[in-house]
């Protein structure tokens, strides 16, 4: 039999595992899914925003993957800990791939970025997802005005949570402490902010049409803004999301809602957009980032930008103008960045570990036995059934590999030989009693299920699971 571990339980990884006991070229293939998080599904938990429920819903195909009786889910081990590197790996198993994801946000690298009141997007997302991890719900959601810098998705999750009415979120399974403090919110005005134009903005065109059906909240863009994109007379020439973008922006801009008056201190332009709510989401376009303003004492007090204009090589220019929007919270959402693994080759400048096929490369050399998927393989690009075919690869080489792999001598049991190194592995019985008890609290609250974002209660929640079955299912 052939024991491999996939390290991290995110779509990468579960489709890593499913790709390798799903064929029948290599048979009796076993595959242990190990995740630092006591809880599985990785981005699909605690990356998607809990409004979008059929996104969410994927759970459920990688939970049949999970429940395969060749398939072992073991969370709350700390892969990289004392103890628990490649070397230690590969003496428990054939084969191990690394599915870590990219678990780090990029830097703006410009001065007042640390200001009290500027965060990671990617910190605001893991705070209204429940992420044990995250931090205690300290944003300044007192705000009157938040600026969101970046034009991706996630950056229009995070404004489109801003903008959102709580009761909306109550029918969600977002935790009853961050569903309190959205509650209580006194954001008015939500500033989305890209330094190149809207041709080339990465949200999806169904997220931008989200925000445009927000109840209570106004969408607002510039005409004459949006009139600096080269693309944006003609959209026809660009890829299809591109110009669905575009012509959706164009749409609001030419009429689509009553014309408002821009906010106070950002000039006498007119927005145009949809309207009739309190809250107002600002779309705003070739502006570049170049300091967070405040003080150390009081905090973000706004974000001074550049005017930039295309260079015509795909790219922008600074023009030498500045505009200030004033704002007392800042989320820098402007990409996800991998981080080296313990152990392990890296490359800083692409946040990757290099490999060939999915072949981790030391030195330049494949070493068969050591492999990685997803974003740590290739960069945090595309979308979730992007890792499909990338998980397909790196099983492919794999499987290639395993005659070789299969000769070494391995223990009877993995899971003992992580109690021995220290770990106290939570398996599929353990997660079902995490589920069960955010049902039940879901059900205290007069809400649906809801997500438990503490450690020691997620612990406690998963030592009340039922015993596993032998060979499946985690067990």
């Amino acid at each position: 039999m052939l024991r491999v571990a996939v390290i991290g339980s995110g779509p990468s990884g579960v489709y890593t595992a499913q790709a390798l006991v799903g064929q029948d070229a290599v048979p009796d293939v076993e595959v242990y899914v190990l995740d630092r998080l006591p809880c599985p599904y990785g981005l699909v938990r605690y990356g998607v925003a809990p409004d979008h429920e059929k996104i969410k819903s994927l759970q459920h195909n990688l939970r049949t993957v999970l429940e395969h009786p060749r398939v072992h889910f073991l969370g709350n081990v700390d892969v990289g800990a004392d103890g628990l590197g490649p070397r230690e790996l590969r003496r428990m198993f054939h084969a191990v791939v690394y599915c870590v994801g990219a678990a780090t946000d990029r830097h703006l690298g410009i001065p007042g970025e640390d200001l009290p009141g500027s965060h990671s997007a990617t910190d605001f997302v893991s705070w209204y997802s429940a992420h044990p991890d995250a931090a205690d719900g300290r944003f300044p959601l007192t705000a009157r005005s938040a600026v969101v810098i970046g034009v991706g998705n996630v950056a229009v999750d995070v404004a489109r949570i801003l903008a959102r009415g709580a009761d909306e979120l109550a029918r969600t399974d977002v935790p009853q402490a961050a569903l309190g403090a959205l509650a209580e919110s006194r954001v008015e005005d939500v500033w989305m902010v890209g330094r190149r134009g809207p041709s080339q903005a990465k949200f999806t065109t169904k997220e931008l049409r989200e925000l445009g059906a927000l109840p209570g909240a106004d969408v607002l863009v510039q005409p004459g803004e949006l009139a600096l994109d080269p693309a944006y007379g003609d959209p026809s020439g660009l890829p299809a999301v591109n110009r669905r973008n575009v012509e959706v922006l164009r749409g609001w801009a030419e009429g689509e809602g009553t014309e408002g008056k821009g906010a106070e201190g950002v000039g006498e332009g007119m927005g145009q957009g949809v309207f009739g709510g309190r809250r107002r989401v600002r779309l705003r376009f070739f502006l570049r980032p170049v300091e967070v303003v405040g003080d150390a004492e009081s905090g973000v007090r706004g974000v001074r930008f550049e005017r930039t204009a295309p260079d015509g090589l795909g790219g922008v220019t600074g023009t030498g103008q500045y505009e200030e929007i004033a704002a007392q919270l800042v989320l820098r959402s402007v990409g996800y960045q991998g981080t080296p693994q313990p152990g392990l080759p890296f490359d800083a400048a692409t946040g990757t570990v290099p490999h060939a096929e999915g072949r981790v490369l030391r030195e330049g050399v494949p070493c068969p036995g050591e492999y990685v998927a997803g974003w740590i393989k290739r960069g945090p690009t595309g979308v979730i059934g992007t890792n499909r075919p990338c998980a397909k690869q790196t099983a492919a080489a794999l499987l290639a590999d395993a005659d070789e792999l299969a000769r070494e001598p391995l223990p009877d049991d993995p899971v003992t030989a992580l109690l021995r190194s220290g770990q106290r592995p939570v398996r599929w019985p353990g997660w079902l009693g995490i589920e069960a008890a955010e049902a039940a609290l879901g059900r205290g609250l007069g809400r649906t299920v809801v997500k438990i974002a503490d450690w020691s209660e997620l612990l406690a929640a998963a030592g009340g699971g039922e015993e596993g079955r032998d060979g499946g299912g985690g067990g």
